[in-house]
């Protein structure tokens, strides 16, 4: 009953992902506390929304299959094969049939959500590069409003004021319309909010609208990942009023709700951060957020001895606080230090266990980096397009507004043992170890976009992911496994799906475009192309449908091991581990908000793809270590695109 809904996401994790669903930024600001006031109640949908369906084991096999078929030479696909056909008719039919008993106990959820979660939070590995993406907003149109204090001020308030729309049940509910002149308008609202909550989605199904899940909202604020022991836990304390400042290394606390939970004067907001930056205190010699770039375990064992030094109350502040905002001291010279930034900083001015960070640099250039266990980009989206929307448009302070008084500013005064001072060194070092292996590259493509792919009648994205098989074939002569996330928020707690990009077409028609385009004509390469942006079309349509199939064998594997079960021969077969070893992890976003976003590479020899179709240019922001070359890659993408384009304009390809 779903359409297809192009929802995509930026990846992270061994197989996850941040859905996104890109949406037109809100109707205009409410007055007062809110950003907007929906007539209809944010959770309006939610309880109606449709269950997150099971495939079919033979389709999931199936699908495999075909995601195997350009990675595996004859005679290891015939083994792959052999490998499903025992486990279709074997030990997958009883998984598969405890995984639907299961789900029909679990009404109030989906089949992968509780999976979902226990992957995030049982990985060790540290958060940063491995999992927490950043997107990065474009700057205040009005210049002058990108002053560090004016915009941090700014997005402080227009965040809270996020928050309490939210809480107050106003926030606009995450509809997809697929006919908006006649879902998204003041009629349809006023008669859908009558409509009980157990039928609205019903409602919103008939005129072709697609409410999302926005169960992992709530975890926009107040909220973070505590390091524990083998699992970690998510924390949220909806009753804290106080925002976490980091500075330098440096962590304050000041409230921004009052006892009434309303906004504190954005003046009085204003004012507090003027004299955070005021503040002339150094780095401190142990900067305590390093901590947060550990591997879990280890920061988990010294969070404990933290707390047996008398820092438990110290360390609630920093968990409760609504969110975190990071003021860096120095302006941004690029892209390329742009990114850097943004993903990993230098280590002390970040707390990266928080759901988010909202950073904001020395010359105003402002993103977000985010924790990913508690949810995908959906939430993280909305609140990104909102608090964009809001400080830009209805800015809470001008440039001009100079603070009158200055409140107190609580600086937190950590008591570090010797063990923890040696945990910090440690961290420091391995930090820095890791980033300094990290390349990013990135690239703009100014010959044509969507509107020019769009006329070919190929998909955007299509092409998009052809010229990375393109330009990994050239660079490493091979086609690889390859990773791009796709949201399934139109269902009830649903998270990601896999869309597998290379394929049997993808590899024909690069093989055709690297190796040999002087034997094809003009038309034949067209053909191709279409080929592949025919099939692109299906498999997005499928994981937005909840039917591909990396979900599926991930939730019956999950079964298997909570049965302490031997895995089932089929996860074993080395055909698995490879194509779950994501050397090309890609992602894409467009929202009149973003201006850049990326991530790490998932595996030590990967690439981490960020990359977006405009209208009439392609961006790509890429990151590698040292087994890769981004640079490299990137001359190569461009290759792929040029080459296209001249296909598609009936030109002859150069060699």
């Amino acid at each position: 009953m779903v359409p297809r809904l192009l929802l995509r996401a930026w990846p992270r994790g061994p197989a996850a992902g941040l859905g996104v669903a890109c949406r037109p930024l809100s109707a205009g600001p409410g007055p007062g506390p809110y950003l907007q006031r929906s007539i209809v109640p944010t959770m309006h949908y939610q309880d109606s929304l449709p269950r997150l369906p099971i495939p079919k084991l033979e389709d999931t096999m199936k699908r495999y299959l075909s995601a195997q078929k350009p990675l595996l030479d004859d005679s290891h696909f015939r083994k792959t094969e052999q490998f499903c056909k025992s486990f279709e008719n074997g030990i997958g039919k009883e998984l598969h049939k405890q995984l639907v008993a299961k789900d029909k106990q679990n009404k109030h959820t989906s089949y992968i959500s509780g999976p979902w979660f226990d992957m995030y939070l049982t990985a060790r590995d540290p958060i940063v590069l491995n999992y927490n993406p950043f997107i990065v907003f474009h700057p205040d149109p009005k210049s002058e409003y990108n002053d560090q204090l004016t915009r941090a001020t700014n997005m402080t308030v227009s965040a809270l004021r996020f928050l309490k729309t939210l809480r107050a049940g106003l926030l606009e509910p995450e509809v997809f319309h697929l006919n908006p002149a006649k879902s998204d308008t003041d009629t349809f609202k006023r008669l859908i909010r009558f409509v009980p909550s157990s039928l609205s989605w019903y409602g919103a199904y008939l005129v072709n609208a697609y409410p999302l899940d926005m169960s992992q909202y709530f975890r926009l604020f107040n909220s973070t990942r505590l390091p524990k022991p083998r699992r970690d836990e998510l924390f949220t304390d909806e009753q804290a009023r106080h925002l976490l400042v980091l500075r330098k290394g440096n962590l304050y606390v000041f409230d921004v709700l009052d006892q009434e939970g309303n906004i504190v004067s954005p003046s009085e907001i204003q004012a507090r951060l003027q004299s955070i930056l005021s503040d002339h205190s150094p780095v401190p010699e142990f900067p305590l957020a390093y901590l947060t770039s550990e591997n879990r375990d280890v920061w988990a064992q010294l969070r404990q001895e933290l707390v047996a030094g008398d820092n438990e109350e110290l360390l609630r502040k920093v968990d409760s606080a609504v969110f975190c905002l990071c003021l860096d001291d120095f302006p941004i010279q690029d892209l390329v230090h742009l990114s850097h930034t943004m993903l990993h900083g230098d280590g002390t001015n970040r707390w990266f266990d928080k759901s988010f960070n909202l950073i904001v640099a020395k010359d105003g250039t402002a993103a977000v980096n985010f924790e990913h266990a508690w949810g995908d980009g959906v939430a993280v989206l909305r609140f990104f397009n909102e608090v964009f929307k809001d400080s830009t448009q209805t800015p809470a302070i001008p440039p001009q507004s100079r603070p009158s008084q200055t409140p107190a500013v609580q600086k937190l005064h950590f008591r570090l043992s010797d063990a923890v001072k040696a945990g910090i060194a440690s961290a420091k070092e391995k930090f820095e170890a890791t980033v300094n292996t990290l390349t990013v590259d990135c690239m703009q493509f100014h010959r044509g976009g969507k509107d020019f792919l769009k006329k070919q009648k190929l998909s955007p994205d299509a092409v998009a992911q052809l010229a990375f098989q393109m330009a990994f074939l050239r660079q490493y002569g091979q086609t690889v496994a390859t990773y791009e996330s796709c949201s399934t928020a139109a269902f009830k707690h649903g998270r990601t799906e896999t869309v597998r990009p290379a394929s049997i077409f993808t590899k024909r028609c690069s093989e055709a475009f690297v190796r040999e385009p002087s034997r094809h004509s003009a038309g034949e390469l067209q053909h191709m192309m279409a080929e592949c942006s025919k099939y692109h079309n299906q498999l997005t349509k499928e994981a937005a449908m909840g039917q591909g199939f990396d979900r599926h064998l991930f939730a019956l594997r999950h079964i298997a091991a909570a049965q302490g079960m031997v895995l089932p021969e089929l996860y074993l077969d080395p055909a698995y581990g490879q194509i779950n070893h994501n050397i090309l992890s890609t992602s894409t976003l467009s929202s009149p908000a973003v201006n850049l976003g990326g991530f790490a590479p998932v595996v030590s020899d990967g690439f981490g793809v960020g990359y977006a179709v405009h209208d009439n240019w392609i961006g790509c922001n890429v990151s590698s270590y040292p087994s890769r070359n981004a640079r490299e890659f990137l001359q190569c993408v461009e290759k792929a695109l040029e080459d296209m384009f001249d296909a598609l304009e009936g030109k002859s390809i150069k060699t």
